[in-house]
């Protein structure tokens, strides 16, 4: 059934985004637990603290419109998950530390995209409380985003690094881990 009311789609949306932020409080802590550099692992676990807040954020909007939370299951962001966890078992040190950073930085765009949507139709439809919110959630994405491009520049050469030092000793790339190897670790 097709729906002709922004009321509709904004609820919708809420819901995705919902499962989104959830789906991340989980992944979070396990991207921080497989990163090398410590500023990354900081990242990712003051990042989850913040996911966790935008939860609340999206439970106080549901709360002031009386609907349920619950309903929409967000496969963009399953999606966007899943590549990031299997970087986990592809790579290992700098190299896994980059390819995290280039899987996190999907998500926040992922967030800054959908966010920026909500907002308009919060503010469209005169829903100043929630359109607040949602802005604060939207800054804290934009923020996330620019802490990890800052991190990727440190980071991306570390691995650059680790690789000419591995050629100069005749090693090969240090970019591939199999599982066996990474659960060991």
């Amino acid at each position: 059934m097709a729906h002709e009311n922004l009321q509709t789609l904004y609820v919708n949306e809420l819901r995705d985004l919902y499962s989104a932020e959830q789906q991340l409080v989980k992944a979070l802590p396990k991207m921080a637990k497989n990163a090398e550099s410590e500023d990354l692992v900081d990242a990712f676990t003051n990042h989850c603290g913040e996911t966790k807040n935008q939860v609340s954020r999206l439970e106080q909007i549901f709360e002031s419109l009386g609907v349920s939370a619950k309903g929409k299951k967000c496969v963009g962001m399953e999606g966007i998950v899943q590549e990031g966890a299997e970087t986990i078992d592809e790579y290992q040190g700098s190299v896994l530390d980059a390819a995290m950073i280039s899987a996190a930085q999907r998500v926040e765009h992922y967030e800054i995209a959908a966010y920026g949507a909500v907002c308009a139709y919060a503010e469209l439809m005169g829903r100043g409380e929630d359109l607040g919110l949602l802005k604060e959630t939207l800054q804290e994405e934009k923020r996330a985003d620019e802490k990890l491009t800052e991190l990727s520049k440190i980071v991306n050469e570390d691995a650059l690094a680790g690789e000419k030092e591995n050629a100069l000793r005749g090693v090969g790339s240090p970019t591939s881990r199999s599982k066996k190897t990474r659960s060991a670790a």
